[in-house]
């Protein structure tokens, strides 16, 4: 089963948050909304600050705020800036090896095709969804 960290749910649901309040809100009430720990959720804004996807601005009248309009934050960034490449699967190996997924290993692989058929289209699919598409979902 293809599952998102709850460190990646976090950054979907504080960007959700931060987009609906339309401006500046604290990490304590993002926090506070996430239903995150707090140290926890810096740690997300921090990252998501340093990918571009928001800004912190400091002082007592401070907080976060998306960093751009939210029909250009896709979930294939988010995913991949809190997770790294979305992969389906590893190249298997017996338990206790390690190898690498060569070029001779992949002409091997019988399912190294259909795989990654099956992973460049969620790639393109999770690109086509904004985060304009969560937050104001089309019905």
């Amino acid at each position: 089963m293809l599952a998102l960290t709850k460190k990646t749910g976090y950054a979907l649901v504080a960007m959700t948050h931060l987009a609906r309040q339309g401006g500046l809100t604290s990490a304590r009430e993002v926090a506070r909304w996430v239903g995150a720990p707090m140290a926890l959720l810096m740690n997300v804004l921090k990252q998501l600050a340093a990918e571009g996807f928001v800004e912190s601005v400091r002082g007592a009248r401070g907080g976060y705020r998306l960093a751009r309009p939210l029909e250009q934050i896709n979930l294939a960034d988010v995913v991949e800036a809190m997770e790294g490449p979305v992969r389906l699967a590893e190249c298997m190996t017996a338990p206790g090896e390690h190898h690498e997924c060569t070029g001779e290993r992949m002409a091997r692989c019988p399912i190294h095709d259909p795989v990654h058929r099956v992973q460049r289209k969620l790639n393109d699919f999770l690109k086509k969804v904004t985060l304009a598409d969560i937050v104001e979902p089309v019905t």
